[in-house]
């Protein structure tokens, strides 16, 4: 028998953490030029850098001075979900669980009756096609000595 592959000896296992002596969050972070699409229509940069939204404290800018949003009509805040909501949630979830475990147990339980059930078939539909057969060879073989016999 062989033994199961080892790793070769000379492959380092990594397991030490070493901490880095510099903070860096801000190291090596440099910005290229953003390249333009020359050429066609309407030419953009293939890219722009995200500009930092800086907000300043609450006191500094009156709330009536923002620009309003519009709110999204179709999302339901949790204040507006009812306990009726919450039961057909729950309902439905269990209804699709109940359903999945329904459908695994009737094809467990059902897989070796439909299996015993078609051997039996097949058993009885190669019987049955004997029977013909040889009722059709005997029926031909009875026409043909008749035809012989007529000579």
């Amino acid at each position: 028998m062989s033994q199961s592959p080892r790793p070769p000896a000379h492959v380092p296992t990594l397991t030490e953490v070493i901490d880095l002596p510099v903070d860096v969050a801000g190291v090596g972070q440099t910005v290229s030029a953003p390249v333009v699409t020359s050429g066609f229509p309407n030419a953009r940069p293939a890219w722009a850098p995200i500009s930092n939204l800086v907000v300043g404290a609450p006191g500094d800018t009156p709330l009536v001075d923002l620009p309003m949003q519009p709110v999204a009509t179709g999302a339901a805040t949790r204040a507006d979900i009812t306990e009726a909501q919450i039961a057909q949630r729950v309902l439905n979830d269990v209804q699709k669980q109940i359903d999945g475990l329904l459908d695994f147990r009737l094809r467990e339980a059902i897989g070796p009756i439909l299996a015993r059930h078609s051997e039996a078939l097949v058993r009885d539909l190669r019987e049955e096609l004997g029977r013909t057969m040889r009722d059709v060879v005997a029926r031909s073989v009875a026409q043909e000595v008749a035809k012989l016999r007529q000579r």
